[in-house]
């Protein structure tokens, strides 16, 4: 039974609810996502789905928790969430204006690829809110002794970009991150059946006990890829639950996938569009982000 909840934004100063990305995905070939939704906003104010006009039982008839939140901090002193998938959908102008560049089919692979980057940014900057390890201390000032706390350098946060396009959505992470790690993962989608194939990895053995991890999937369409990736890093003795997935855009058929095999999983996408086609495409989506990021 899939457990995920949608939220669009992971910041507690917004009362207002964005539900624009919650639609009734309409998918003809996969079950609709989980559709029983509690809405819940930073002042504590709570809407049932019915409200909203979805049905609170999906059409497969298996029920499921589908819960979109408006702040990330626990509401009422309660936690967040407890063993659901997470799925943050900032709803920053600035996302939303990168998110627009990426729509547009006549946007040139350079300034695709810069926006790319640009959102992957911002995105970045959303997951490590309150998730980084840190160090405090006291240092001189030009006028004083301040109380200082710094991003702790012993910890480097690891980031795993799949390629290709991975590569353009990371590109500003060291940007933002003062402490880093790079392993890149080389994962190829079969055109017929849609399974991914693994054709470079570059992940060690074993990664230390704790680690924190961003994978870095711009497209999470059927979810082969990034369930490859992360089955990967289980593997080598990472928590999920210390996993933070980067995304520009997101279907349904990924997250109910990510959210079976993974609970307790973070996904902060740009976007959620409703549906994937036959040949697994996101529906209206980018187009092939790696094509269009380099022109190739």
């Amino acid at each position: 039974m899939a457990n995920f909840s949608v939220i669009p934004t992971p910041c507690p100063r917004l009362t207002a609810i964005n539900t624009r990305t919650i639609k009734d995905f309409n998918l003809s070939k996969t079950p609709p996502p989980p559709l029983n939704c509690l809405i819940k906003s930073s002042m504590s104010t709570t809407t049932t789905s019915s409200s909203l006009g979805f049905p609170s039982t999906p059409s497969d008839g298996n029920r499921r928790n589908f819960v979109v939140k408006a702040a990330q901090t626990p509401v009422n002193n309660k936690p967040l969430t407890d063993d659901r998938m997470l799925v943050f959908v900032p709803p920053h102008s600035l996302i939303k204006h990168w998110v627009s560049v990426l729509r547009n089919e006549q946007t040139p692979p350079p300034v695709f690829k810069n926006a790319m980057a640009e959102l992957g940014r911002l995105l970045i900057y959303e997951a490590s809110r309150d998730w980084l390890p840190t160090v405090t201390g006291e240092i001189q000032s030009p006028l004083g002794v301040a109380s200082v706390e710094f991003i702790d350098p012993r910890e480097p946060v690891t980031i795993v970009p799949i390629l290709r396009a991975g590569l353009a959505l990371v590109e500003h992470a060291s940007s933002i991150l003062p402490a880093t790690k790079t392993y890149h993962l080389g994962i190829s989608r079969n055109e017929e059946t849609l399974l991914p194939t693994v054709y470079l990895n570059k992940l060690p053995e074993k990664l230390p006990e704790g680690s924190r991890v961003l994978v870095v999937d711009p497209m999470l369409a059927t979810g082969g890829t990034i369930v490859a990736a992360l089955e990967m890093l289980r593997d080598r003795g990472v928590d999920f639950k210390q996993i933070k997935v980067i995304s520009a855009l997101a279907a349904p058929p990924a997250l109910q996938k990510l959210s079976e095999n993974f609970p307790g999983l973070h996904v902060y996408t740009g976007t959620i569009d409703p549906t994937v086609n036959e040949k697994g495409f996101i529906i209206p989506g980018f187009g092939d982000a790696g094509d269009r990021s380099f022109g190739t």
